[in-house]
């Protein structure tokens, strides 16, 4: 039986879950909480607490994903698991790391690919890159299929602007010349099972829809699709943010995504904002229920 262990099992890990399970596969999934193991069970996945023994499910496993991200002390998954990875990792069918489009740094608003130098100017990024080269590096040592997937900016289901241009919160801060790339959610889980069905080992694939944009265009957008009234502009050098906020800005690029395409087959579900905005919608209003 086809069983995928997945490591932090959160959002995008879930929205693949019932792709799987649709085919008769078996889904265990680590989590940090008995609340969220009790979610994860009510949704068809075997929960186990993060840090509890994995034996079990790492001789059951066939696919291993690996969705949790990196901090200052490296990757957790690797700290937690590294003897049971080193021994068990080589004969899995296929091995996916969910990392980002943040290992790239800023281009100015200019196009990149797979094959871009990795030059990232923020934490979270350099974290990355040391985290993807850390599998890399295991994958090296057990044979391990390893699949790189580097994902933009994340939306989808529970994770759209509406809430915020309803109560009048949304922001539309502007610098000029920025750019963002995003991709829906189960657009990435579409990518993930064409990649388990087509494996390529040691493959990297950047994860994004067809239209980079101005934050402030997507604000607007939702704003026009409700029938409210547009946010005020604000300059970005002026607005009052986070320094978490203010970090998103301080790297611009336009990603692309044609080796999902010609490599996996991949058609996008939502090949631009417009269209992922329209159907979350769409959802909403037919009473659809949204996960985060």
């Amino acid at each position: 039986m086809k069983t995928l262990l997945s490591f932090g099992h959160g959002y995008s890990a879930r929205a693949l879950t019932p792709l799987l399970l649709a085919e008769g596969w078996t889904v265990i999934g680590t989590t940090r909480s008995a609340e969220k193991a009790d979610t994860l069970r009510g949704e068809g996945v075997e929960p186990v607490i993060f840090g509890e023994a994995l034996d079990d499910g790492m001789a059951r496993a066939t696919h291993v994903l690996i969705s949790a991200g990196p901090d200052e002390a490296g990757d957790p998954i690797l700290r937690a698991y590294l003897h049971l990875l080193e021994t068990n990792l080589g004969r899995m069918d296929w091995v996916g790391y969910l990392s980002t489009t943040g290992v790239y740094g800023d281009h100015a608003g200019g196009w990149i690919d797979e094959e871009t130098p990795l030059t990232p100017t923020t934490r979270r990024g350099k974290w990355r890159v040391e985290a993807e080269a850390a599998w890399q590096a295991l994958a090296a040592r057990t044979g391990a299929p390893l699949h790189v997937f580097r994902l933009a900016g994340i939306y989808g289901p529970g994770r759209g602007p509406f809430a915020k241009v309803r109560n009048g919160t949304a922001r539309r801060i502007v610098k000029p010349g920025q750019v963002f790339s995003r991709i829906h959610v189960e657009d990435i889980a579409q990518v993930l099972a064409a990649s388990i069905a087509r494996p390529d080992a040691g493959a990297i694939y950047n994860l994004c829809d067809d239209d980079p944009a101005p934050p402030q265009d997507v604000i607007g957008y939702a704003a026009e699709l409700l029938g409210q009234p547009l946010p005020p502009e604000e300059d970005f050098e002026a607005a009052e943010m986070t320094p978490m906020a203010r970090s998103f800005y301080a790297e611009s690029k336009r990603v692309r995504n044609d080796r999902i395409k010609t490599d996996l087959g991949v058609e996008l579900l939502y090949p631009d904002y417009r269209a992922g905005l329209t159907d979350l919608l769409r959802r909403d209003r037919d009473g659809v229920i949204t996960k985060t």
